[in-house]
This record gives C-alpha cells, sequence and structure tokens, in this order.
C-alpha cells in the first residue's frame, strides 16, 4: 500500500490491479480501466498512470494493468494479442460481478491490440448477432456493451491506427521512400508477425491485411460496431519527435488534415498543442483531396482513414518539443515508470480530468 492508500497487487495472469485503499472504495468502484502497453512493454508503464487515476477517482475506478503480452509475447501478432487481451478482460469480469461499465487506455501497438480484443468482446443489443453488427454501421445510436459491460472510454496514445508502412509513418526512416520499402521487407524479422501486422505486409490464407480487417465488422468479430460503443474515442498524438509512430497514423488524419499549432501557453496543461473534436463522416462521402492523387499517397492508408473517420474522434496533441527528453516523446506521452518526472504528467492529468465516469 502507498502513503496515499492506494493499492495494487497481482492479479489474474499476472496482471496488476490497482485501486483505492478503503473498503468503500473497494465495494463503490464498478469503473474497469484496462491499460494496455506497448510493444516489448510491462505491466510498469503504465503504473504511474495507474496510481493517478485511481488517486483522483477514488470509489470510481479500478485499474488494471495488462499482463498477458508482455515483454516477447507483443512479437506474436495484433490478433494473437488481442485473443489474449480479450480472455483476461472476460476473466477480470466473472471475478469482480459489480463491474458495470469499461474503459481501455493504450499506449502504441497496444491501441491495436485493444482494438482488436474489443471486437472479440462485442456483445450487439436486443437482436441477432450479425443483423446488428450489420445495422450498427449505419446506426450511431445503436450501442452494443463490451464483455457485457456499458463502454465508456477508448483511448489510445502514439498507436500506429493507420499502420507503419506509410510515408513518414515511422519518422525515424527520415521519410526516404527506398529507406521505407526496405524497412517493410525485413520489419518482420525484428519484430515477427507482429512487424507484418504493422507494415501490411501480412496475408494469411490470402485475406487482406488484418488492419483493413479490422476497420470493419467480420463475422463474430465487430471491430467498427466495438468502437463505436463506447461514448468516447480519443487519440493522444505526439505532433514532433516520436521517432516510432508518427503524427498522421496516431491521430487518424490525412497530411492535409494536420493542423498548425503553437507552442502551449497553458500552466495546466504545458504539453497539450491542440485539441479537436471530429464528428464522424458520412459513410458516403468519397475523399477528393487533392494529396490523395499525389503520386506516393498509399491508397491502402486512405482506406483505413476512411474507415476509421465513420466514427466521431476527439484528437489531443501533444508537444514536447521544448522539453531536454524531447527525443524520448514516444515514452514521455505515456509516463513510463522509469521515467517518473514532470514531463508528461500533465497528459495524464488531461485524461482524467476528461474522463467519462
Amino acid at each position: 500500500m502507498g502513503d496515499d492508500g492506494v493499492c495494487a497487487e497481482d492479479s489474474v495472469n499476472g496482471g496488476l490491479d490497482v485501486w483505492k485503499s478503503s473498503d468503500r472504495a473497494i465495494s463503490e468502484a464498478d469503473h474497469l480501466v484496462m491499460m494496455v502497453h506497448g510493444i516489448l512493454g510491462s505491466t510498469s508503464d503504465w503504473k504511474f498512470a495507474a496510481d493517478q487515476f485511481v488517486r483522483r477517482l477514488p470509489d470510481k475506478v479500478i485499474v488494471h494493468c495488462s499482463a498477458c503480452n508482455m515483454n516477447s509475447l507483443t512479437l506474436d501478432g495484433v490478433d494473437v494479442m488481442g485473443e489474449r487481451l480479450a480472455e483476461e478482460v472476460a476473466e477480470i469480469v466473472n471475478r469482480r460481478p459489480h463491474i458495470q461499465k469499461i474503459s481501455f487506455i493504450a499506449h502504441s501497438v497496444g491501441g491495436l491490440v485493444a482494438r482488436y480484443a474489443i471486437g472479440k468482446l462485442y456483445r450487439p443489443p436486443r437482436r441477432r448477432h450479425q443483423e446488428v453488427c450489420q445495422s450498427c454501421i449505419c446506426n450511431d445510436n445503436c450501442r452494443g456493451t463490451i464483455c457485457g459491460l456499458e463502454a465508456m472510454n477508448f483511448i489510445t496514445v502514439a498507436t500506429p491506427h493507420l499502420g507503419s508502412r506509410g510515408n513518414k509513418q515511422v519518422p525515424f526512416l527520415f521519410g526516404v521512400t527506398a529507406i521505407e520499402k526496405f524497412a517493410s521487407h525485413i520489419i518482420h524479422l525484428i519484430f515477427r508477425r507482429t512487424g507484418r501486422h504493422l507494415f501490411l505486409t501480412d496475408n494469411d490464407d490470402g485475406k487482406p491485411p488484418l488492419l483493413q480487417r479490422m476497420v470493419d465488422d467480420l463475422g463474430d468479430l465487430c471491430f467498427i460496431s466495438a468502437l463505436r460503443a463506447f461514448k468516447r474515442r480519443v487519440t493522444y498524438s505526439n505532433a514532433v519527435h516520436d521517432h516510432i509512430v508518427g503524427w498522421r497514423t496516431s491521430s487518424i488524419r490525412r497530411n492535409s488534415e494536420l493542423p498548425e499549432w503553437t507552442d502551449s501557453s497553458s500552466e495546466i496543461y504545458p504539453h497539450i498543442v491542440y485539441e479537436e473534436l471530429s464528428k464522424g463522416e458520412n459513410l458516403e462521402e468519397i475523399y477528393t483531396d487533392a494529396t490523395v492523387l499525389n503520386g506516393g499517397y498509399d491508397t491502402l492508408e486512405e482506406k483505413l482513414v476512411t474507415a476509421l473517420t465513420r466514427l466521431s474522434w476527439e484528437r489531443v496533441d501533444v508537444s514536447f518539443r521544448n522539453s531536454k527528453q524531447r527525443f524520448a516523446a514516444h515514452s514521455l506521452i505515456q509516463v513510463k515508470d522509469s521515467l517518473i518526472h514532470s514531463e508528461g504528467a500533465d497528459v495524464i492529468d488531461h485524461m482524467i480530468d476528461h474522463f467519462l465516469i
């Protein structure tokens, strides 16, 4: 137990449960917050944020830092990790029958894993599963549940929603086309099956790339309906100095949609430089901006962004440009346990201040 009454203990599958220590808090907290780490990560990556959530929202939330995909298990592929995460969530829910609500907060590739898991856990309202999956795509008021729970917040932090193969989607490749193409051919040697998924080079049994399949409802996996079930969908993205995940892919935008921004003047959120709420686009609307006609444009990326922006998203853009640790922006935005200092803490504060409970 911490000095402030925050408790943490190992939980199902080696995960970490964090909650306020009073008996009242344990009995009244009915909101499960699942925190999912990124590639080669562990439960400790979200420990700082988990502590802040239970301190600020006592009697409201129980935080679970997922452990089913730690370390080298993150190389097994987004789908395999998603299956494991879905099983972990189901076990937690079964063990805590008083839980009524669920939210996800996921970093980097963990956001894709969470998207797969909710597709697996989605339960449609009333009518037969397949009928509702199809009808929900066009009806924003038709919401199902996630593992039988009310879906509240789906928050991703520096997640490559559009994959990593597009131009400048992995900034440390310097935007050089030849290097980017070469990386797509060898990425599986480093990050194995997960690398194929991120660079959209997988073609299991002749199927389209997994990330392309994850922007629709397919049989028992209702990916888009599961996302729609959440009352809020939020992306936190590094506008600069994230050398792992580019701004465009993490914020689900096209190049022409990236906003101009200036350094924050806010004392409360000094690293938040831009915020916007985008409404879902018309399903029939075809994007015809001049950038689509650019010779270097990735048509598959356009399919992903078009499909995902059928839903509304809150976008929060972050900059550590003036920080001494700015080149570690991919970690700073999450405030990993090994980087406990003031940098990035305001991003967690922003999450909590806007969190639906």
